[in-house]
């Protein structure tokens, strides 16, 4: 995406600078290319399986299916949720969302869109951006949806001191279904899976998430930002290690296993390593390089020596780059 309007000194700016501006500009193209390339990414990485969470407010109706289906082209399973929020109103975005407003039009539209897909059969959760860009009447309906679904509500939560009253305002609402994403700065315990996202904590400057200190089962993200869960591991690693000596690798990859509870049926699967000793916390968090060869998948196999067997991965780059060219002009004229 180009360069934004102006250079972000905040998380706030960061905000709303580029990530609120990106999602405004995404369409059913983008939508569809840029989540198969991800997908596609993670697959080749030995991920098969992603819980995502995404926001398009100008493409909010259907778009589950779309990401759904660029899921299901390049072969992983999915858990997905739109992230629903106040902060558009009247097709303006805002920054700041009084807890005591009413909810919105476009709120009520992205829980219509988790409901119908739920409602359809989709593998999901009930999504909310987080709740200082929300009414209580919004993070009330959220959690009713997710109790109609007998699901959890995946929400970012405490991310920054911008969201620092999540625990106050979650505290009678959270589950043990619902997935917290970062807790960077959570200050109430709040039942849920906790999310750790380090890369994406430390891309935005928001701190360090210190997921160790809760009772809650943790398990590792990217937040998008990225597709190699091993890299992801390892950088986890190093942050837990800055923070606590006596910490070691094992805590990380609990973190890792923890993710198959949301996905059973990937204990099946099989990822071959180039590298001896992947199944090695103490070997994998000291080893640069270590590569995906080969996956399989109910008792097919998806990648072979790198390379994927059900798509065309340049087919997929191609066409992303050529989403990627469209929403750079797109966002050039905002």
């Amino acid at each position: 995406m180009p360069a934004p309007p102006v250079t972000p000194t905040s998380f706030m700016g960061v905000l709303e600078n580029v990530w609120w501006r990106l999602d405004a500009a995404l369409d059913e193209e983008t939508l569809y290319w840029s989540a198969a390339l991800g997908a596609a990414e993670a697959l080749l990485n030995g991920t098969t399986a992603i819980i995502d969470h995404h926001e398009s407010p100008h493409c909010i109706d259907g778009s589950l299916d779309i990401i759904k289906a660029a899921c299901d082209f390049v072969g992983v399973r999915s858990n997905l949720s739109y992230g629903v929020t106040d902060r558009w109103s009247n097709d303006k975005m805002v920054s700041t969302v009084d807890p005591q407003a009413s909810m919105t039009k476009e709120a009520e539209r992205g829980l219509h869109e988790n409901d119908r897909f739920l409602s359809a059969g989709g593998r999901g959760m009930v999504g909310v951006h987080a709740s200082f860009t929300c009414t209580d009447e919004t993070l009330s309906a959220a959690a009713d949806l997710a109790k109609k679904h007998n699901t959890g509500v995946h929400i970012h939560v405490a991310e920054s001191t911008d969201d620092a009253q999540a625990g106050v305002r979650l505290q009678e609402l959270a589950t043990d279904k619902w997935l917290l994403v970062h807790a960077v700065h959570l200050q109430q315990q709040l039942p849920g899976t906790i999310a750790h996202n380090p890369r994406s904590n430390m891309n935005n400057a928001v701190g360090y998430a210190r997921p160790a200190r809760w009772k809650n089962k943790v398990i590792l993200g990217t937040d998008g930002i990225g597709a190699d869960m091993l890299e992801e591991a390892r950088l986890a690693y190093v942050a837990l290690r800055n923070d606590d000596i006596q910490q070691t690798p094992e805590t990380v990859w609990s973190w890792l296993n923890n993710g198959e509870a949301f996905f059973p049926e990937v204990r099946t699967d099989n990822v071959t390593w180039s590298y001896d000793h992947a199944d090695s916390p103490w070997h994998v968090a000291f080893t640069p390089g270590i590569r995906c060869t080969d996956v399989s998948m109910n008792g097919a196999t998806v990648v072979k020596n790198g390379i994927p067997t059900q798509f065309d991965m340049t087919e997929i780059r191609t066409k992303a780059a050529e989403s990627a060219r469209t929403l750079h002009k797109k966002l050039s004229t905002q």
